[in-house]
């Protein structure tokens, strides 16, 4: 029989290991991640197809046209101006900076969609 201290151990582990598992959910294709439990900032590569797996969702970076990011998150099309943000499916989108080679977004975790 395991002892009562060793049980609450062992019964809050999950929830220490949570975050750990969050962070390394994240990953893409021609882009490189930093999550944390709700939130991710993405930095796309421009000129390839760029996406990643975050937040239990996929994002796509499909166009940028002047200060217009288009992006896929979550199978929803959202366009946001550079330096602002948008809703989409329980996520908040902002778009941080566009370069010509990168273009870096924020997406967080609204719990809503």
């Amino acid at each position: 029989m395991i002892s009562t201290p060793l049980r609450r151990k062992l019964a809050v582990l999950p929830f220490v290991l949570l975050p750990l598992g969050a962070a390394a959910a994240c990953g893409g294709e021609n882009s490189s991640t930093d999550c944390g439990v709700n939130s991710c900032t993405i930095t796309f590569d421009r000129g390839v197809e760029a996406s990643a797996s975050i937040l239990g969702v996929k994002a796509e970076l499909v166009e940028v046209r002047g200060q217009l990011v288009t992006l896929k998150v979550a199978g929803q099309t959202v366009t946001v101006p550079v330096g602002e943000g948008e809703q989409s499916e329980g996520f908040d989108v902002s778009v941080q900076s566009v370069t010509e080679d990168q273009v870096v977004v924020k997406i967080s975790n609204t719990g809503g969609g």
